[in-house]
């Protein structure tokens, strides 16, 4: 899927914040709505994060959904 490895290597803007609530963190990424992710580290959260966007960008392009490129 040609389409979603050229998405995937767009530098899309990723937002880390501190979970206050719980334990750990929070990523999401403001260029993509509602791909939002956590994990108890920030390295977990960090690879959540990116299979999250992974699969925002995969049913955007099933979806038909424009995806825009990051600010």
């Amino acid at each position: 899927m040609k389409d979603l490895e050229k998405y995937m290597a767009m530098p899309f803007r990723m937002e880390v914040v501190k979970d206050l609530d719980e334990s750990g963190f929070v990523v999401y990424f403001p260029d993509l709505p509602g791909c939002i992710s956590c994990g108890e580290t920030i390295e977990k959260a960090l690879a959540n994060a990116e299979d999250a966007k992974k699969a925002w960008l995969e049913a955007a392009l099933d979806e038909g959904i424009q995806i825009y490129e990051p600010k």
